[in-house]
């Protein structure tokens, strides 16, 4: 017997039907080498990024600046987590960023008004929450494109904040040291929101790969007809996928007003933006079907560290736009590129 038909014969009982000629089967052990390089790409980039911040300043390891670091990792990587529900399946959500406004306001109006820090949170849930089945309703029932809804309740809900708070920020009042423990509080030198950020991504990354749900949100953004055919519940999971973007945009208001102590209605301003960003970076596909939470981690840490790097340089706000865009423009072309060659 030819090698060739041993090696066939030996696949067959593996459960693997590819030829034994394939590039795979040349050299396996060279392709799960160059496999782990790929998929820890990303890490590898953000390592890159810290090595070049600690050459470019000496203050990036400091302890304080890397607790500034891991609470603002924290604030972006919730609102993140989020749109990767979205992002899965081929939607999108610019209303995150207003949403945290909004929540921020409603929030801090609650607290100033001595109305109790259980009463603010639930007022804060509710405006995410709200934000989310508007969201789900338009696009599943009246068909309204995700760009567009979206686009259009980030601009209601902007409207609503600066209307509520008449465009000035307000105190959180009486409540505000024991409610500012959220945002700025710690348990053994972790901070809270770091803490937060760790739970909602573990539950996010459990949720999308060992739940039917999570499987239903991959086949959903890799092909709508071919999941509805198949039997999942598409308008169900478009509409749940909106609902966690709201309601984590609301955490992520939450936790801003509790470390400010004060409730902005231009508080999240451009968060939808570098939430996008995140996801992009983090290898998250925008055609949808393709992505996982630990990208969005990784992807939030170096947007992160990217911008601390620049402040740290004195690079002016404007500057880092630019940068920032980019950045999530040669993302998306690589996206593109390897997808092409993975087809090829």
């Amino acid at each position: 017997m030819s090698t060739q038909k041993i090696a066939s014969v030996g696949n067959l009982k593996d459960g693997n039907e590819r030829p034994s000629n394939t590039p795979e089967s040349v050299n396996p052990r060279k392709n799960a080498v160059v496999r782990i390089l790929k998929q820890g790409a990303i890490g590898w980039v953000l390592l890159a990024l810290c090595v070049v911040a600690y050459i470019a300043t000496p203050y990036f390891l400091t302890v304080d600046n890397l607790i500034i670091v891991a609470r603002q990792t924290a604030l972006v990587g919730v609102v993140a987590v989020g749109m990767t529900f979205v992002i899965l399946t081929a939607g999108i959500d610019l209303s995150v960023g207003a949403v945290v406004g909004l929540t921020a306001v409603s929030v801090s109006y609650c607290l100033a008004n001595g109305y109790g820090i259980a009463a603010a949170l639930a007022a804060g849930a509710v405006v995410g929450l709200l934000v989310g089945v508007l969201n789900g309703v338009g696009v599943n029932l009246a068909k309204v494109p995700p760009f567009i809804m979206t686009l259009g309740m980030m601009t209601m809900a902007r409207g609503i904040a600066l209307t509520l708070s008449n465009g000035k920020p307000i105190g959180v009042g009486a409540e505000a040291e024991a409610f500012s423990w959220i945002g700025a509080g710690d348990v053994l030198g972790i901070p809270v929101p770091v803490l937060i950020f760790a739970v909602v991504a573990a539950v996010a990354a459990f949720v999308l790969r060992y739940t039917s749900f999570g499987r239903a949100v991959y086949a959903v953004g890799d092909n709508r007809e071919a999941a509805r055919l198949s039997g999942i519940r598409v308008k169900r999971t478009l509409f749940i996928v909106y609902v966690i973007a709201g309601l984590l945009a609301a955490l992520t208001g939450i936790i801003y007003v509790s470390r400010l102590t004060v409730g902005e209605p231009t508080a999240g301003m451009s968060l939808e933006l570098d939430a996008i960003a995140i996801v992009v970076i983090g290898g998250t596909s925008l055609f949808g079907g393709q992505g996982k939470i630990s990208g969005t981690i990784i992807g939030a840490a170096i947007v992160t560290v990217l911008s601390n790097l620049l402040d740290l340089l004195a690079v002016s706000s404007f500057t880092q736009q630019i940068i920032k865009g980019v950045i999530v423009i040669a993302a998306v072309i690589l996206e593109r590129i390897q997808n092409r060659h993975s087809n090829d």
